[in-house]
């Protein structure tokens, strides 16, 4: 979203600084670098320029929330992954002699053997690794449309702060074209060449 007003980008890195004096430390978990995070705030503001408090405001709010939405689809692909040997188990489950549960629990270990064999049965069935993530999106699809909905929300959330932020600026920029206006009316009135003010009327003392 184009931000519709131009700010003072002097102005931005004090309020870019009280911001992050206000707010903290981001919030992380594990496996994620706060150089990441500083680098998505550094480069929102660097195209926001916030002036105040209130826009440093919903500049963290924007960031947080694209990265909460980027966290979630990164934590979707983890538990996809994470949870492919239950889907070995049961692409594998209809196959004769075949101990389902042990070998994939070895396939998930990285045991070279067990993979060689959960591909050799795969390909004797025409399947492929699309069979083993589909039953493993089967198993946990509820959490994934709960994740799903997760980022909808947070990304919801961000063009709400964005919205915000624009109508403060829309909303500060009228004031200062209505009070350049108001200077421009008082300091630039023409008046016509010869005109006169009109002479104040006579007071009754004055025509007695």
């Amino acid at each position: 979203m184009r931000l519709s007003v131009d700010v003072q980008a002097s102005a931005a890195p004090a309020a870019v600084q009280s911001g992050r004096d206000f707010f903290g430390a981001p919030s992380l978990i594990r496996n994620e670098q706060a150089a990441g995070y500083e680098n998505l705030l550094a480069q929102v503001a660097a195209a926001v320029t916030p002036v105040d408090i209130l826009e440093q405001m919903w500049v963290r709010d924007v960031v947080d929330l694209a990265w909460q939405a980027a966290r979630w689809r990164r934590l979707k692909a983890a538990l996809m992954n994470a949870c492919a040997h239950e889907g070995v188990d049961k692409v594998l489950q209809p196959f004769e002699r075949i101990d389902a549960y042990g070998l994939s629990k070895r396939w998930a270990a990285g045991d070279a053997g067990a993979a060689r064999k959960v591909g050799q049965l795969l390909a004797a069935a025409g399947l492929t690794l699309d069979a083993v993530m589909a039953q493993t999106l089967r198993l946990h699809v509820d959490t994934i449309e709960r994740l799903d909905r997760m980022i909808m929300g947070a990304e919801a959330r961000r063009n709400v702060a964005l919205r915000e932020l624009e109508r403060h600026r829309a909303g500060f920029a009228a004031m200062l074209r209505r009070a350049t206006d108001d200077i421009t009316d008082a300091e630039f009135t023409v008046i016509a060449p010869g005109a006169a003010a009109a002479p104040a009327p006579a007071s009754a003392d004055s025509a007695a």
